[in-house]
């Protein structure tokens, strides 16, 4: 499981002219599956996202976790976070999961999320899905498990 996770200051999610969810302050959290991942692959990495320590604290350094500053969370499916790029000019998404396996992995990272916060937004699995949101700091991390 990859994630990249992206300290936002709001965040809006569209598919096609639909609004399907929105956040203020906190993450836009993009999950990639392959082969291998588990429930307890996803509850390690919505740990992980959670308690990252990458919002500013009094003394202006990053000390400060989602849950300090009260911030949202929107959880997007994105299966190209396994796409291989190094040769060639066409990525190749083998090492992806199939949608059956990755399917029930994102509903169980948004629902951990859910429990975990109190509330998480979504985008629609396997749609084309627009994205606008305003990236703070910019502070972008990596995460695999």
């Amino acid at each position: 499981m990859r994630v990249i996770l992206q300290r936002v200051n709001h965040a809006r999610l569209t598919v096609g002219d639909k609004e399907i969810s929105k956040i203020g302050e906190g993450y836009l959290v993009l999950v990639g599956y392959t082969q291998g991942d588990t429930f307890e692959t996803c509850k390690y990495l919505v740990d992980r996202v959670i308690g990252m320590r990458i919002f500013k604290d009094e003394n202006n350094k990053l000390n400060k976790t989602l849950t300090d500053v009260g911030g949202e969370v929107m959880v997007v499916s994105n299966f190209t976070l396994y796409g291989n790029a190094f040769s060639g000019r066409r990525p190749d998404f083998s090492k992806s999961a199939k949608y059956d396996e990755a399917k029930p992995l994102y509903d169980f990272t948004a629902q951990e999320f859910e429990r975990r916060l109190g509330k998480v937004a979504t985008g629609v699995f396997g749609e084309h899905m627009h994205i606008d949101m305003s990236n703070d700091g910019p502070i972008t991390m990596f995460l695999e498990k």
